[in-house]
């Protein structure tokens, strides 16, 4: 794998300027189980990649020789595109089977050729999913009988097309996965056709519902954020926690992870304060929300996207504001902060309300305003796979380009996937 590794990493230095991104795959209860990981031209006259080996090689090169493939999918399973030219190589065989599904692009003619590939792929340990699936029954007839997964795009299909299209695949032993699902709707749609898998950020879309007001836990949660955010006494602090058993529980929990740095078994909540200090305390805290009891069914997916963004925002703050130590943590809670409306289904004015976080914050939660306003644009860009915003976002941020928003980004993925294993 290292002589190839080499002429990927050649590959990739040649190309293009490519964001890499990965979009969420959950399963029917929304829970994680796998990523696809994505690339995106940051050029306007480029947005659609027409060599799709070499980008699909610079995704593969980035993930699996960069990183490794623990790092860049944790324990989930990674999506890659192939076109004809890809599928036809030798170089998916490099790949691990049990962490990879190889997902055959609708572009590919459906030649002998590619059907006795995609037969010895599978007979690799591969899984194959066919993506894009629309209505093109007949033409794609013999790969439906070798792949595994069929990815329907909702968004090309109205609620009666999506649900012939589901109909003709239902003839075939393939998992569903709707894919490019932008609304609970939708969601709940494919959930009740029986499509047991789902991508997309639909989960991370607030549902702000009139007139709800915050639960007794996220209040005392908000309201410790704010005390540590006003430097309060470690007794008034443990005051709060020991009033929420299952804060305090979550608290030492995370403090006792392999994670926090602590050498020592933690068996009091003084004693976890004290010793994780107040800005490791604060980072917990903003974590907890994704965890606490009452969070929702999304709060898994949530919480790993809520700690990518506050990671990478944070990293890009100490390229963009070097030495700024606060503005590091500002950025950090910024990044958390932006998925507390889809958690708590509240609006982010009501958020805010209760947390002392400083009018520059504010303005970039509520308004996008300021540097910070702009790091949060790029966070989303390149969640959104959204190549030309994140070219434009990071030519306005100093200190940034393609290669350090890339390796930003992944550090921010591995740090994420490791916080998922401690909670």
């Amino acid at each position: 794998m290292a002589g190839i590794g080499r002429g990927l990493l050649k590959m990739r230095n040649s190309s293009r300027e490519i964001f890499i991104a990965r979009q969420p795959i959950l399963d029917r209860a929304q829970k994680l189980v796998a990523y696809e990981l994505l690339f995106r031209s940051g050029h306007r006259n480029a947005a659609d990649v027409d060599d799709h080996r070499e980008a699909t090689a610079s995704v593969i090169t980035r993930a699996f020789v960069d990183l490794g493939i623990e790092a860049a999918l944790g324990p989930y399973k990674g999506y890659i595109n192939c076109d004809e030219s890809l599928l036809l190589s030798d170089m998916l065989e490099v790949l691990p089977p049990d962490k990879i599904v190889l997902e055959v692009l609708e572009t590919v003619a459906v030649t002998p050729a590619i059907v006795a590939r995609c037969l010895e792929l599978k007979s690799l340990g591969y899984v194959l999913a066919l993506d894009d699936f629309v209505a093109d029954h007949e033409r794609l007839r013999p790969l439906l009988a070798i792949v595994d997964i069929v990815k329907v795009d909702t968004m090309l299909l109205n609620a009666e097309e999506l649900l012939e299209a589901t109909r003709l695949l239902k003839k075939w032993p393939v998992r569903l996965l709707a894919e490019r699902v932008d609304s609970q709707e939708t969601a709940a749609q494919c959930h009740a056709d029986g499509y047991a898998l789902f991508q997309g950020y639909y989960f991370a879309h607030p549902a702000i519902i009139a007139g709800k007001k915050l639960g007794h836990s996220q209040l005392a949660l908000l309201n410790l954020l704010d005390m540590v955010v006003k430097d309060a006494e470690t007794e008034e602090l443990e005051a709060v926690f020991k009033q929420e058993p299952g804060l305090a529980v979550n608290l030492l929990r995370l403090t006792n992870s392999l994670g926090s740095g602590v050498r020592t078994r933690i068996t009091s909540l003084r004693h976890a304060i004290s010793v994780l200090g107040r800005r490791q305390l604060h980072r917990w805290l903003q974590l907890l929300m994704y965890t606490a009891p009452a969070a929702s069914a999304a709060a898994g997916p949530l919480m790993q996207l809520a700690a990518t963004r506050g990671r990478l925002m944070e990293l890009l703050a100490a390229r963009v504001m070097p030495g700024d130590r606060g503005g590091e943590d500002h950025a950090f809670m910024c990044g958390i902060l932006s998925l507390m409306p889809a958690l708590m289904g509240v609006a982010m004015e009501d958020i805010l309300s209760t947390v002392s976080v400083g009018q520059e914050l504010t303005a970039a939660l509520q308004m996008g305003a300021g540097t910070l306003g702009t790091m949060m644009a790029l966070t989303v860009a390149l969640e959104g796979n959204d190549g030309e915003a994140c070219h434009n976002f990071t030519a306005k941020l100093s200190g940034l380009d393609a290669d350090i928003v890339n390796a930003c980004h992944t550090q921010a993925l591995v740090w994420a996937n490791n916080i998922e294993r401690e909670t």
